[in-house]
């Protein structure tokens, strides 16, 4: 422990570490410049100088390797597009949910869920869904909810299919999300305390220290609220701990051993909604929540990781998860009506009409994977194999609330369903009714369940990196899933049961061929498959990925498939300072489940769509200079609608969509303690239907129905350097506080606003 003292105090002025930076000094062991003692908890001078990075005191903006422990290859020797988030990086943007991080992303979008569905995270990847394809350090995170970056290390995004990682679904990518964990390595602690506008405060503390000579702990504490900006009484809390055990006896086995609790209360915003007669979204939404509106989650997780190395040659690796979420929401939406004829007050009147979108869901989960890696030659081949094991076993179940009123309608609209009572947030004149809070007077009790799902997943993977010769290399991997499936359904007073068990299998082949040591070019094909009804919160609504068809039906289906072409370049320039990539894709979705009728029908016709997203994607991260460093990517796609059961919708565009996306995040160390930069995100315009289906659009007058507009967001940062030990930061978010939406519903009758400008003021006390 003394030398972790020892060479933190060496680096004088130059050290403020992050926890990063500091599990760098063992992560980047592998790398042959460099050489770190674990029996002395103490790392050589050339480690120091890398995690010191360029004088820049708490910043890292590029990493060698994936944090998944399956991907055995440097990334940019990965033939495959992957953006890799930095914890720095993350927190100088000042963003701090997974989801505000992702939607920032290129090529990354958010949609919205069905009914209003408010809990939980929705990512959609390359333009096709991704809710269910978060990961934790290479485990599947099942069922929807909300998640923090607190005792996050970094975060992966995988683009194109990765099935032979992922198992089912990936269509467009995957999220990894790589957790913080415990060190004999060094001994360290940090305090992150915060305050800022719209009520906001947040203090984060990390502290790892080793307790004996082969064991360590970590502690992760998080407690944060605050109101969404401009958005009063729409307000966020989390609390959140890890905590990390570590046993570690040098020579050959590590253990380690996390427990991960998140409990996030938020009062929901349902934002704007589409204007169809202006058809633009409604600006300037006042805030319409009611008191009793709710979207709670809280989250348990344990994980037991154990690494073993059988011999120089052979190692073995597990990771075994058991966790619980519960989730749940009521949540008041608001959209564009007309009095009807029998409204008392003002017949014919426009006016703001409140609905109700509620719901809650459990999740109960078990995961164990064994993987086993070995180094071999054969011939002048060398390989790096691996071969897993994978069992789970995901129980899902959704519900209702019953809800009441214990205020009077103050209004009657009309409906496709005809005249009904309601409320309105406008009055006969179009006034705001006073108290807006409580004009429904909202109450409600936990109801029945109406879904219980369920999937038990036996998976059995190979994969092997082959280095042929100093210019070329192979990846291979393939991947069998043996799914046991059911779906206990109630839908429109029918009790359905669905079942089935099926084999999908998928494969990934790349070829990398490198032009010198620091570049290459590269081309991969990669699979997925999505099972009917693989969203587990929906249970038979086909329109957003439930169960399509009646259960003899479903049984019957096949399994939804995509394959991705792609073929890039990756440069790792500057003495290995900054890493360029570009990449052409050709994602194509086969056998798409669609759903027919009406556009809220649960009905649907099975493995009759096709489509396809191609585009190029460009990225830049590291230190361009001594003092600037950078995130850049950049993401300019196509989609179109190939085949269909309608075939009036051929040729249309995806819905939820964005074509041409754009983040740069920028840090300049102007002097010694001084450092400022920002954030700049670009999203062009998306169009608003159903997911992995064409967008809504109106074939009448030949435009498409639901636009969500392109828009520009700027964030800016400065740090200051007190002292070795304590940091100043300023984040102002949404500079130019711009009025943009993030997503849509099919209809329009939401759509999700994002934050307004912000300004919060962080200090950092390292020890």
């Amino acid at each position: 422990m003394s030398a972790n003292k020892n060479i933190i105090s060496t680096l004088g002025s130059h050290t403020l570490l992050t926890t990063l930076a500091l599990s760098a000094c063992t992560a980047f062991a592998d790398d042959a410049a460099i050489t770190c003692d674990k029996a002395e908890t103490k790392c050589s001078q050339e480690a120091i100088e890398l995690i010191e990075v360029h004088g820049i005191r708490t910043s890292i903006y590029n990493v060698k390797k994936s944090g998944d422990i399956r991907r055995v290859a440097d990334l940019v020797d990965t033939p495959q597009t992957i953006t890799v988030l930095t914890k720095d990086q993350i927190q100088e943007s000042g963003k701090s949910d997974l989801k505000e991080v992702l939607a920032a992303q290129a090529g990354v979008t958010l949609g919205t869920g069905e009914n209003g569905n408010a809990f939980g995270d929705r990512y959609i990847i390359r333009g096709h869904e991704a809710r269910s394809d978060v990961f934790v350090d290479g485990i599947r995170d099942p069922g929807m909810t909300t998640r923090e970056s607190f005792a996050t290390d970094q975060i992966e995004i995988t683009k194109g299919p990765s099935s032979t990682f992922a198992g089912r679904g990936s269509s467009g990518g995957a999220v990894n999300s790589i957790t913080k964990k415990a060190s004999t390595a060094y001994d360290f602690g940090r305090v992150d305390a915060s305050i800022g506008t719209d009520k906001h405060h947040r203090l984060v503390i990390d502290y790892n220290t080793p307790i004996a000579e082969n064991i360590a702990t970590r502690v992760n504490l998080l407690s944060t609220a605050e109101d969404a900006p401009n958005r009063d009484n729409i307000e966020r809390s989390r609390k959140g701990a890890l905590l990390s055990g570590l046993y570690d006896n040098v020579d050959d086995l590590r253990v380690y051993a996390d427990f991960y609790y998140l409990e996030a209360k938020d009062t929901p915003d349902l934002g704007s909604y589409f204007n169809k007669e202006t058809r633009k979204p409604e600006k300037n939404i006042p805030v319409y929540a009611q008191n009793n509106d709710f979207l709670d989650s809280e989250i348990f997780a344990y994980t037991l990781r154990t690494e073993y190395d059988i011999n120089e040659n052979l190692k073995f690796y597990n990771a075994t998860r058991y966790g619980e979420t519960t989730n749940g929401y009521v949540a008041t939406g608001a959209n564009k009506s007309v009095r009807a004829d029998s409204d008392p007050m003002a017949p014919g009147a426009a006016t703001i009409k409140l609905s109700n979108h509620q719901g809650w869901q459990d999740v109960e989960y078990f995961a164990t994977q064994f993987n086993l890696f070995w180094q071999l030659s054969t011939g002048n081949l060398d390989h790096t194999l691996l071969f897993g094991l994978e069992f789970s076993d995901e129980k899902v179940n959704n519900g209702f609330y019953n809800l009441s009123y214990n205020k009077a309608p103050n209004c009657v609209t009309s409906g496709w369903r005809g005249d009904s009572a309601g409320f309105c947030l406008v009055d006969g004149n179009g006034n705001l009714y006073p108290n807006m809070a409580s004009i429904m007077g909202t109450e409600y009790s936990k109801g029945n369940s109406d879904s219980l799902f369920s999937a038990k997943t036996i998976a059995a993977y190979v994969m092997d990196t082959v280095k042929i010769n100093d210019h070329w290399q192979l990846f291979f991997g393939l991947r069998q899933d043996t799914i046991d499936y059911s779906n206990n359904v109630v839908s429109r007073g029918n009790a359905l049961d669905y079942s089935y068990k099926d084999d999908f299998y998928n494969g990934h082949l790349g070829l990398v061929y490198s032009i010198h040591d620091d570049a290459n070019i590269y081309v991969t094909y990669s699979t997925a498959t999505n099972i009917n009804g693989g969203e587990s919160d929906l249970g038979a609504n086909c329109g957003y990925g439930g169960l399509c068809g009646d259960p003899e039906q479903a049984a019957m289906a096949d399994p939804e498939t995509v394959e991705n072409i792609e073929i890039g370049t990756k440069w790792s320039v500057l003495d290995e300072k900054l890493f360029v990539s570009l990449a052409w894709f050709q994602l194509t979705k086969r056998d798409v489940m669609e759903s027919v009728g009406d556009a809220y029908s649960t009905l649907g016709t099975l493995n009759t769509g096709k489509n396809r997203v191609e585009g190029v994607e460009f990225a830049v991260n590291g230190n361009l200079t001594d003092k600037l460093s950078m995130q850049i990517s950049a993401a300019m796609m196509s989609s179109e609608v190939l085949a269909s059961v309608n075939e009036d919708i051929i040729g249309y565009e995806l819905s939820n969509f964005a074509g041409d996306s754009l983040y740069t995040q920028l840090r300049y160390q102007l002097t010694e303690n001084f450092a400022f930069g920002g954030d700049f995100t670009y999203k062009g315009k998306m169009y608003g239907g159903q997911p992995d289906s064409a967008a809504s659009y109106d074939a009448t007058n030949g435009y498409y129905s639901i636009v969500v507009p392109s828009y520009k967001v700027v964030n800016l940062f400065a740090n200051y350097s007190v002292s070795d030990s304590t940091t100043l930061r300023l984040n102002i978010g949404n500079v130019t506080d711009t009025e943009y939406w993030t997503a849509a519903y099919r209809s329009g009758a939401f759509m999700y606003l994002g934050d307004a400008r912000s300004a919060k003021f962080t200090l950092t006390y390292e020890f």
